[in-house]
């Protein structure tokens, strides 16, 4: 074998080595006592940082999960835009935090089955409702649309919307509250958090949660390389499904009847 080949062979197992560096084992977080999850806390209903202290309802699957392995639970903050850097670097075992299953995550890690349904949607003020009944309406001049850098809303943004303005919130919970307060008039998010805020706040909206611009699933995120971890949580959850768990937590945390 020439010393070209074998130089490239070389690269191309550190580079596979690379990939995989980082991820635990189910049995090293078993060994160590601890699960680390990543959380951005700044999407209700799904996992929110209240004053150091988190909760919502993907916070409630991550404590049943550690529970169930006999470990302690760590939680990690991430951000949208970090989210698969972190993973890659080991900073957290698994992402739990509302994160959307796209092939483009899935290219480079790995996701549990889904858990959620739903669908791109406006939150608008309630006193609008009726003025955007579609996405043409809310893409229009003058709009101004309030948006998180770094997810699959801004995704959604970018490839949508042409002509309204679009105005950047570092942090997710601002909106909603932008948008209660009229100071943007529609955010573009995931129907569960559109419809939590709704329920929360009679200043809010979300008509056309029931007709969704897109269809998708919430999973959790593990490294590509975290086969037996994969498994495991997935097991877990079709064990919360069959005792009835995770349709209490749905209810408690979602507002959503099983």
């Amino acid at each position: 074998m020439s010393r070209v080949v074998s130089f490239l062979m070389c690269c191309v197992l550190v580079a596979i080595t690379a990939n995989f560096a980082y991820a635990r084992s189910l049995d090293e977080i078993l060994s160590t006592g601890v699960l680390k999850v990543g959380t951005t806390g700044d999407y209700k209903p799904f996992s929110f940082n209240n004053a150091g202290n988190y909760e919502g309802f993907d916070i409630a699957v991550a404590k049943s999960f550690a529970s169930k392995l006999g470990v302690k639970l760590e939680l990690i903050n991430t951000s949208w835009p970090t989210l698969m850097g972190d993973l890659k670097e080991g900073k957290y075992d698994i992402g739990m935090s509302g994160i959307t299953r796209t092939v483009t995550r899935q290219k480079e890690a790995r996701f549990s089955q889904g858990y959620v349904m739903f669908g791109k949607t406006p939150l608008v003020a309630a006193s609008n409702a009726e003025k955007y009944a579609s996405l043409a309406d809310i893409d229009q001049k003058g709009v101004k649309i309030g948006v998180n850098p770094g997810g699959t809303n801004e995704k959604f943004v970018k490839a949508n919307i042409h002509n309204a303005e679009v105005i950047l919130y570092e942090s997710n919970l601002a909106i909603p509250e932008a948008v209660a307060a009229q100071e943007v008039d529609v955010m573009i998010t995931d129907s569960v958090e559109a419809l939590y805020y709704a329920a929360i706040d009679a200043k809010l909206s979300a008509p056309l949660a029931d007709k969704p611009f897109t269809r998708a699933e919430l999973g959790y995120l593990m490294s590509a390389g975290a086969e037996r971890l994969q498994d495991t949580v997935n097991f877990m959850m079709d064990q919360m499904i069959l005792k009835g768990e995770m349709a209490t937590l749905k209810k408690e945390y979602l507002h959503m009847a099983e």
